[in-house]
């Protein structure tokens, strides 16, 4: 396989793992997220990604097979070489989208996380200083007031 069909297949890749992760953006903005359909595409995700793993490896063999070193600038000149400029400038932005994406998704679960152990604790704290028994009674209050006098 040339070098520029394994690039157009990574770029195909990495459009669908854009794809993906805008959905899972988008999934994460709501205030009622779909726990099933984030699992979901954490699977295809982590399915594109070994697919990316496997295209990456042999992409690396075939430009040190055509006698390039195994570096961003091997990597870079073997493109050049082939005719394939476009092709790897257009993988490198896609990557750095990706790189972006993994990041704020990363910062929208750790924000949930965080929104979510608060309201955790609120209602905790809340459920230690009611008046009411599971049952709906009203506790004994202890210490009770004699008003009379």
């Amino acid at each position: 396989m040339g070098l520029s069909r394994l690039l157009t297949d990574q770029i195909t890749r990495l459009d669908q793992l854009i794809s993906l992760m805008e959905n899972e953006r988008l999934i994460l903005t709501q205030g009622d997220i779909d726990g099933n359909r984030l699992v979901e595409l954490a699977d295809e995700k982590q399915a594109l990604l070994e697919k990316l793993d496997e295209a990456e490896a042999l992409r690396r063999s075939v430009q040190q097979r055509l006698g390039y070193d195994d570096s961003a600038d091997g990597a870079r000149r073997a493109a050049l070489d082939a005719g394939c400029r476009k092709d790897w400038q257009a993988l490198l932005e896609k990557s750095e989208r990706v790189a972006h994406l993994n990041e704020l998704s990363g910062e929208m679960l750790s924000l949930r996380m965080n929104h979510n152990q608060k309201m955790l604790n609120y209602i905790r704290q809340v459920a230690e200083k009611t008046l009411y028994k599971p049952d709906g009674r009203n506790k004994a209050r202890p210490g009770r007031v004699n008003v009379s006098a």
